[in-house]
C-alpha cells in the first residue's frame, strides 16, 4: 500500500522557449504551403486558372529556390538554435520571394501580397517590436519598389493606392500581432507562475498529510484503499490487501454504517499488531463523490497529555505532602532511637527496632526520590561494588519478607562488578521490581521464585530480575511503563514508571525482556565506572 509521497514538480505546460520553437515550426510549414501554391501557379496545368504569367522562367526559378529555402529553414528550426535569426532570415526570404513572384505573375500580385500579410504578422509575433516593424517596413518598401520596377516595363502596372494600402496593412498587422504576442507571453508566464505556486502548495499539502501524527486513509466507494500516510501505515502495518474489509474489518464495518446513516461510532477500536486504540472519523472528499477520507486519531496521545497533566499535579501534591509524611517519619525514627537506648529491650526486639529505623529511612528516601522526579533533580552517583551491594540488599529485603511470599536468590558469574549509580535510587528500583515479581510472578498455588542475576552486557553492569510466573500479556507491553497503568485493583501504576525515571536520572535503562518458556525479566543496565570519562 503506497503512502502519500511528495513527487518532484513536473510542469505540464511548455516553457516560453519551447512554445516559441513550436510556433516557428508551424511558421516554416506554412512557408512550405506557400511554396506549394507557387509551384501550382508556375508548374501545373492549372496555372491558367490564375491568369497568364508575364515571366514564367523567373517564377519557376523563384518557386524552386523558395521550396529549397523552406526545407532548409525547417531543418534549421529542428536544431533549436538562434530562433530570432531564423525568423529574420525567413521573413527576408518571404519578402524577396513575394516581390519576385508578383513581378513574374502580375495578375496574381494582390493575392501574393495578401499571403505575405500572414508572414509579416507571424514575424512580428515572434520578434521584438523594432524587428517586427522593420520587417513590415521592408515589405512595404518591396511592394512599392516592385510597382516602380513593373511600371518601367509594363504599362498596366498595379495602381499605387493598392500598394500603399498593403503597406499600411503590413505596418498595422505587425503592431497588432506584436501586442497580441506580448499579451500571450505575459499570460503564459503568469500561468506558469501560478502553476508553479499550485504545484508547490500541493507538495506542501502532501508533506503535511504525510507527516501528520493523525493517520489518514482515502477509501474508494468500493472499499479499495487509495492512499495512506505514514501514521496510517504504522497503525495498519504491512497491508497486503488493498481492500479495507480485508485490511481492517472492524474499520470497514464502521465506515459502511456511517455511509448508511451518517452517524459515527465514538467508541475507540484497536488496530495493528500493537492493538493501538484509535478513534475513526469519516469525511467525504467531494459532495457527490464516493471517496471517503478516514482520520484515525490515536487515543494514546490524548491519554499522554492527560498523564502529563496528572503527573504535574502529582508533583505539586507530592511537594505539599512531603512535609506531612516526614513529620510522622521523624517522630517514629526518634522514638525508635530512644527505645534502642533502653536497657530493658531484649536483643530480639532491638533487631525489630533496627528494621523499623531502616524502613523509616527507606520511606524517607522514597519521598525524596518522588520529589526529585517532580523537580528533575540529578542523581548523586557514586562508585559501587555491585555484586556485594545486591547481596546485602537481598539479605535486608528477606528480613521483611514472609516465608510464604517466595524466595529470592542472587547469581553472579564474577565475584565483583564495579558500577556508578545512586545507591538510594537503585534500592528503590530493585524494591519495585522485586515487589512486582513476588506479587505477580508466580504460578497459581506455587510460591514465587525470583532471581537477581548480576552480570555484564556489552561491557556495562547489568541486573536482571527474573521470575517464573505467567509473563506479561502482549497487549500490555506497549503500556507497561506508562504512569497509572496497572492490572491490579490495589496498585497505583506508578511503580515501574518511577523506576524507569530513576534509571534515566542515573543514565541507566530499564527494559522488559521476554523469557522463553514463560516468566518475565526486567533488565537494568547501569553505566560503568568509567562512564564519565568516555563522554
Amino acid at each position: 500500500m503506497p503512502a502519500v509521497t511528495v513527487a518532484a514538480r513536473q510542469p505540464d505546460s511548455l516553457t516560453g522557449a519551447d512554445a516559441l520553437r513550436r510556433e516557428l515550426n508551424f511558421f516554416n510549414l506554412y512557408r512550405l504551403l506557400e511554396g506549394a501554391v507557387l509551384a501550382l501557379m508556375f508548374f501545373s496545368p492549372a496555372s491558367m486558372l490564375f491568369g497568364e504569367s508575364a515571366r514564367p522562367v523567373l517564377g519557376q526559378i523563384t518557386t524552386v529556390a523558395y521550396l529549397l529555402a523552406g526545407v532548409g529553414l525547417l531543418a534549421w528550426a529542428h536544431r533549436q538554435q538562434a530562433v530570432r535569426a531564423q525568423v529574420m532570415v525567413g521573413t527576408a526570404i518571404d519578402i524577396l520571394v513575394a516581390t519576385l513572384a508578383m513581378h513574374a505573375f502580375p495578375a496574381a500580385s494582390p493575392g501574393i501580397a495578401l499571403t505575405l500579410l500572414f508572414n509579416i504578422g507571424a514575424a512580428a509575433l515572434l520578434l521584438p517590436l523594432r524587428y517586427g516593424l522593420g520587417s513590415a517596413g521592408l515589405a512595404a518598401g518591396a511592394m512599392i519598389g516592385e510597382m516602380v520596377w513593373s511600371s518601367v516595363y509594363d504599362s498596366d502596372a498595379r495602381p499605387l493606392a493598392e500598394r500603399l494600402m498593403f503597406s499600411v496593412s503590413y505596418l498595422a498587422i505587425a503592431m497588432l500581432t506584436y501586442l497580441l504576442g506580448r499579451q500571450m507571453r505575459a499570460s503564459q508566464e503568469l500561468a506558469e507562475r501560478r502553476g508553479a505556486e499550485v504545484a508547490d502548495l500541493a507538495e506542501i499539502n502532501e508533506l503535511i498529510i504525510r507527516r501528520m501524527r493523525t493517520a489518514v486513509v482515502v477509501v474508494d466507494g468500493d472499499g479499495s484503499l487509495r492512499l495512506a500516510n505514514e501514521a496510517a501505515l504504522l497503525l495498519l502495518g504491512e497491508i497486503d490487501q488493498r481492500n479495507l474489509l480485508l485490511a481492517a474489518p472492524e474499520l470497514a464495518r464502521r465506515l459502511h454504517a456511517w455511509q448508511q446513516d451518517g452517524i459515527s461510532d465514538d467508541t475507540p477500536l484497536r488496530l495493528g499488531v500493537d492493538h493501538t486504540e484509535v478513534l475513526p472519523r469519516f469525511a467525504r472528499l467531494l459532495a457527490n463523490g464516493d471517496a471517503v477520507l478516514v482520520f484515525l486519531d490515536d487515543t494514546s496521545l490524548v491519554s499522554r497529555r492527560a498523564e502529563s497533566m496528572t503527573l504535574a499535579t502529582l508533583g505539586r501534591f507530592s511537594a505539599s505532602l512531603a512535609h506531612e509524611i516526614r513529620n510522622p517519619l521523624a517522630a517514629i525514627s526518634y522514638a525508635t532511637q530512644l527505645l534502642e537506648e533502653s536497657r530493658e529491650i531484649v536483643d530480639g526486639d532491638r533487631r525489630l527496632l533496627e528494621i523499623i529505623h531502616q524502613q523509616c529511612m527507606r520511606t524517607n528516601g522514597i519521598v525524596e526520590s518522588v520529589l526529585g522526579i517532580a523537580r528533575r533533580e540529578r542523581a548523586n552517583a557514586e562508585h559501587v561494588e555491585l555484586v556485594g551491594w545486591v547481596r546485602r540488599f537481598v539479605e535486608d529485603y528477606e528480613q521483611m519478607l514472609p516465608p510464604e511470599s517466595g524466595s529470592v536468590q542472587v547469581t553472579n558469574p564474577a565475584p565483583s562488578l564495579p558500577a556508578l549509580v545512586d545507591q538510594k535510587h537503585l534500592q528503590q528500583v530493585l524494591t519495585v521490581l522485586l515487589q512486582n515479581a513476588l506479587n505477580y510472578g508466580r504460578l497459581p498455588g506455587q510460591p514465587a521464585r525470583v532471581t537477581l542475576a548480576v552480570h555484564t552486557l556489552d561491557g556495562k553492569p547489568t541486573i536482571d530480575v527474573t521470575d517464573r510466573g505467567p509473563g506479561i500479556p502482549e497487549g500490555s507491553l506497549s503500556r507497561l511503563f506508562r504512569p497509572f497503568f496497572t492490572t491490579s485493583e490495589h496498585g497505583t501504576g506508578l511503580g515501574l514508571y518511577i523506576a524507569r525515571e530513576l534509571c534515566r536520572a542515573n543514565e541507566s535503562t530499564l527494559d522488559y525482556v521476554p523469557v522463553p518458556g514463560g516468566g518475565s525479566c526486567f533488565r537494568v543496565v547501569l553505566p560503568g565506572t568509567h562512564a564519565l570519562l568516555s563522554k
